[in-house]
């Protein structure tokens, strides 16, 4: 099994706001650690969430979906580099 503090998760996320409340939502996600807005348009923002556990990314998105104005948060893609292992090419995938 490998070493679980040596992964690196990414996930992407679509965040759904009230339109009216959506540059409130957006400075909230600014605050957050670990949490980058993408794009926005309307009341639909994509942020990119990391952290070093799938748990990490769970409770960033469950903490996003509480903010005032958020009407859901979806997680949509999870990718999990592990330090030290390389591809074809040979070159390390994560940092």
């Amino acid at each position: 099994m490998p070493d679980l503090s040596r992964q690196y998760h990414i996930s992407s996320a679509v965040v759904v706001a009230l339109p009216a409340m959506k540059d409130a939502v957006l400075a909230a996600l600014a605050r957050m650690a670990n949490v980058e807005v993408y794009g926005h348009e309307g009341g639909k923002i994509v942020v990119v969430i990391e952290g070093t556990s799938t748990g990490m990314l769970g409770e960033c998105l469950s903490t996003i979906s509480t903010l005032e104005g958020v009407v859901a948060a979806n997680m949509v893609f999870e990718h999990v580099e592990t330090e030290g292992v390389t591809d074809d090419d040979h070159r390390t995938d994560a940092a």
